[in-house]
């Protein structure tokens, strides 16, 4: 059953920013469920069940469908509020608004659930629905105080590297479970409201990106590699950095020496205007020559703001645009299996004067016991 509410329609911010890379994408309307997205424009989370809560948002006005056990905590903002109860089916009250206001292109968010768009896609055929990239655009510019919001979660992170340093000099001996634990501990103690991940690879470990930790024990002149991120205030951060057990093997001295070069040669090459390519081939090059190009198996890089991983993508065969306020990692790596592996990660902020790095955590080897 719809109802309206009487408030008129007061965009909050990104809205008009929202509307211009609809226009540039052709796009109707948008309709946005539960997602970071969502979150943003709304100013409030959303669970993402069976029951549809999602912001529809065309050139006339915003419409926020909810089921009613939920409409009391949506009915006081500025949207028109379109309540279904439990008998029926809220997808057809979407399609009943896209009708009226004449829209015939439809995005949605990427984590819009496949169920709810065919069912749309049933219910109205004659509108085509697809996916809503200048949502994901969108959020891809932050403004000054979100890159600000961006750097003191990084700064907690620096913090927290330095004080697992302090707190574990000793690592021969211990699991990389332990020590995963000791991370998200210190984590929660600096702030942090979640952990999106915490990956401990030691020795023959670390040649595996994403090594989540086992029981494995730390061997004398095993090199670690500590990849964690999180939510502060709402904004994520993501780092990696290595630790040894000892002092490491000249070799890996050596390939870390490479690493750094590799790091430096993406970070120069984050530039407004400059391909999201460009970074991923800067840093590729670098290792290629050094004989390592094979063992760099992922991008160099991704978007980090409201969510962990969002655009813009370093990766190669990318044709977006580097832009300033676009924040994103600078992480590549170097994995060889069966014998080590080392990656470096920092977030990096495009500003009016170049690339500033928000992670300040020292990038040289921790060599702890």
């Amino acid at each position: 059953m719809l109802r309206d509410s009487a408030e008129p329609f007061s965009p909050p911010p990104g809205f008009a920013r929202l509307r211009r890379l609809m226009q540039e994408e052709n796009l109707d309307a948008v309709i946005v469920g539960p997602s970071a997205s969502f979150r943003q424009l709304i100013g409030r989370d959303a669970n993402l069940t069976e029951r549809l809560v999602a912001l529809l948002l065309t050139a006339q006005g915003a419409t926020i469908i909810v089921p009613r056990l939920q409409a009391p905590l949506y009915e006081h903002l500025p949207f028109a509020c379109a309540v279904w109860d439990e008998h029926e089916d809220p997808t057809l009250i979407a399609c009943r608004i896209l009708r009226e206001q004449g829209c015939r292109t439809v995005g949605v968010n990427r984590e819009f659930w496949a169920g709810f768009l065919l069912r749309l896609q049933r219910h109205a055929p004659e509108i085509a629905f697809g996916s809503a990239a200048a949502l994901d655009l969108m959020r891809a510019i932050k403004t000054p105080a979100e890159i600000d919001a961006l750097a003191r979660a990084a700064h907690r992170l620096d913090a927290v590297w330095v004080r697992f340093l302090d707190d574990y000099p000793v690592l021969t001996g211990r699991t990389e479970l332990e020590l995963r634990a000791a991370i998200a501990a210190l984590m929660q103690q600096h702030g942090f409201s979640s952990t999106a991940w915490i990956d401990v690879g030691a020795g023959v470990n670390g040649a595996s990106a994403l090594h989540h930790g086992s029981d494995y024990v730390i061997q004398k002149g095993d090199p670690v590699v500590f990849d964690f991120a999180g939510v502060f205030e709402g904004w994520c951060a993501d780092i990696c950095r290595i630790a040894t057990a000892g002092a490491p093997e000249p070799d890996y001295l050596a390939a870390y020496a490479v690493l750094l070069d590799a790091q430096e040669a993406a970070f120069q090459a984050i530039r407004p205007g400059v391909l999201a390519s460009a970074p991923d081939a800067a840093a590729r090059a670098v290792l290629a020559a050094a004989g390592y190009g094979e063992a760099f198996t992922h991008r160099v890089g991704h978007g980090i703001g409201l969510d962990a991983h969002e655009e813009p993508y370093l990766v190669r065969g990318s044709e977006l645009p580097l832009a300033i306020g676009m924040v994103m990692s600078d992480e590549p790596g170097i994995y060889l299996p069966g014998r080590w592996g080392m990656r470096v990660e920092d977030i990096v902020a495009l500003t009016p004067d170049g690339p500033v790095r928000l992670t300040q955590a020292p990038h040289s080897l921790a060599i702890q016991k």
